[in-house]
This record gives structure tokens, sequence and C-alpha cells, in this order.
């Protein structure tokens, strides 16, 4: 039996300008309709969806709804998970790296002596959200078993599931790149993927530009 999950990173957000915006609420640009088409087009017709509290994944969900209105026909809004959420910034939310290391530069010299490790004052670490995506995706992976799982989350939490998956630490896990609307493909598959020798989890790809 296999869960199959497809992440989506949000769409573009306005006004990011270089800032660690983490969990703010931001608005999101979702004009580009063959985007959304095209990922329409791609994602299985019969999933459920998930989206985290964030206005941003709400929104890119809607616009890919918006190009493939049978998505809403057994599910009328997507399930709202705030543990997938991106990573919480703490008191350095919305700043600068510039900004950050004016406000405290002891602070900021020790966050980078081990940056997904550490958190920031007051935040959380890549460390803490791998921890909590993984929850989260264990806990949905058992509540819809032997389902395909469509999730719009976050460059952080997407990271945190590849992580979970492939059994990395913070460090190698932050390295990973997701894009804004790219596609992530990770699938759980009982009893392991070597015939029940090998792991639970396989990646069917990361990263994926759908046009």
């Amino acid at each position: 039996m296999v869960t199959r999950w497809w992440w989506i990173r949000h769409a573009p957000v306005f006004n990011g300008g270089g800032r660690l915006y983490g969990q703010e609420d931001l608005d999101c640009d979702v004009s580009d309709t063959p985007r959304y088409e095209a990922l329409a087009d791609y994602l299985p017709a019969d999933a459920v969806w998930v989206v985290t509290n964030l206005m941003r994944t709400h929104k890119t969900a809607g616009a890919i709804w918006a190009a493939h209105p049978e998505f809403s026909v057994s599910q009328p809004v997507p399930d709202q998970v705030p543990m997938l959420a991106e990573q919480y910034f703490g008191e350095w939310q919305g700043l600068t790296w510039a900004q950050m290391q004016e406000r405290d530069a002891d602070a900021y010299a020790e966050f980078w002596k081990d940056p997904s490790g550490n958190a920031p004052p007051d935040g959380e670490s890549f460390a803490d959200v791998i921890e909590r995506t993984a929850l989260a995706v264990d806990g949905l992976t058992q509540k819809y078993h032997g389902r395909d799982i469509v999730c719009i989350a976050h460059g952080g939490s997407i990271r945190g599931a590849l992580a979970h998956a492939l059994d990395l630490n913070h460090e190698r896990g932050l390295s990973l790149t997701i894009d804004n609307l790219s596609v992530t493909r990770i699938d759980h598959i009982d009893g392991g993927v070597l015939n029940g020798v090998g792991q639970a989890w396989r990646v069917g790809g990361m990263n994926m530009v759908i046009t």
C-alpha cells in the first residue's frame, strides 16, 4: 500500500524583499494562470488537499482549484494543518540579515555557529521544523493511508518532510532547494521500498517545475 505526497511550495509572496518573513501572513502572486493550469493537469484528481494556516498556501490552492474545479467536488475546502507552516523566526521575523546583525550582533554570531540547529531569539530552529513536520506527516499518512495527498506548504516544511523521508540531519536538509510552485513527490510504502528490507519512504521527484 502506497501513500503518495505531492508537495507544492506556495506562490511567490509580495514584498518579500530579501526579508526573513517566515510565518508572517503575506499575500502572494497567483497571476500566472498557465502555471496553475499546468499544475492542475499534473496533480491527481481524487487527492486529499492540505494547506497550512498561512494565506499564501490557501491562495495557491485556490488558484489551482480555479483551473480544475473538479478538485473541490469531494472536498469543499482543504484541510488546514498549522504544524506544516514555515519556520518561525521569532524576533528576527520580517528583518533582513543586515538588520538582524544590527539588532543583536552577539545573537547573530551565535546563530551562525550552527544555522540549521540554532534558533533565532524566541524562534525555532530548522531542526525543530523537521521534528514538527515529521509528526504531521506521519499522522496524516496514517489518517489518509493509501491516498494521494496534495500539500501546499513552504520551503522550510517541504525541506523538513524530505529530511524526514531521507533521514537527513538538519544541516543536510537545509541544503535542499525548493522553489515557488515546484512539485516534490515522496511516497510512503508499507513494509519498505525493498521488499520489506528498505526504508518506508521513496522520493519520486524534487523541486520539479511543471509547465
